[in-house]
């Protein structure tokens, strides 16, 4: 509280008047952190050509947040601040799965995504690759860059998901891409 009352220019008094303690000041930043997230991913879906063009999209949006993030950020907040992490785990279950789930019917629906696919299943499949590339016993920081691995995991899922249209679209994105 001491570093946080010194970046703001104030006393932890004045802190303290708002929040009753670091986890209740962490909390709140989580919430207003989700809320963030929540209206950025409803005006991807919204500006999104197709449903691979969101995936993309939220991949993208996605990076630029882990950029700015301590890749340990998820171990602290589950280890030691409960509050922040089931604000966190509560936003993933509810409204990042059906986030997941609404791209997948979007892409059935289109053709782009086979039409045999367990959407339950891999709605959640896809949200713990993301938490899998936060793993730092697996994807350790000095050996991998956290980017790399999310943009990897998410063309690995996309890829198996596809129909022959979607395969060629996604092709499509990346020699656009490719050539930015």
């Amino acid at each position: 509280m001491d570093d946080i009352a010194n970046k703001l220019g104030m006393s932890k008094k004045t802190i303290y008047q708002y929040y009753e303690d670091k986890n209740a000041l962490l909390s709140s930043l989580v919430m207003m952190e989700l809320k963030s997230q929540t209206k950025e991913m409803a005006d991807i879906r919204k500006n999104s050509e197709n449903a691979i063009d969101e995936m993309l999209q939220s991949m993208s949006c996605m990076s630029k947040n882990f950029s700015k993030m301590n890749p340990t950020l998820f171990f602290d907040l589950q280890k030691y601040h409960a509050s922040a992490w089931n604000h966190f785990k509560n936003f993933k279950e509810k409204v990042l799965t059906e986030f997941v789930e609404e791209n997948l019917r979007r892409g059935i629906k289109n053709e782009l995504y086979r039409k045999d696919l367990k959407v339950r299943i891999l709605a959640r499949l896809r949200l713990e690759e993301v938490e899998l590339g936060f793993n730092t016993t697996t994807f350790s920081h000095e050996q991998f860059n956290i980017s790399e691995v999310q943009l990897s995991l998410l063309e690995h899922f996309l890829y198996g998901v596809v129909t022959l249209k979607g395969y060629k679209l996604i092709n499509k994105y990346k020699q656009v891409h490719d050539e930015e």
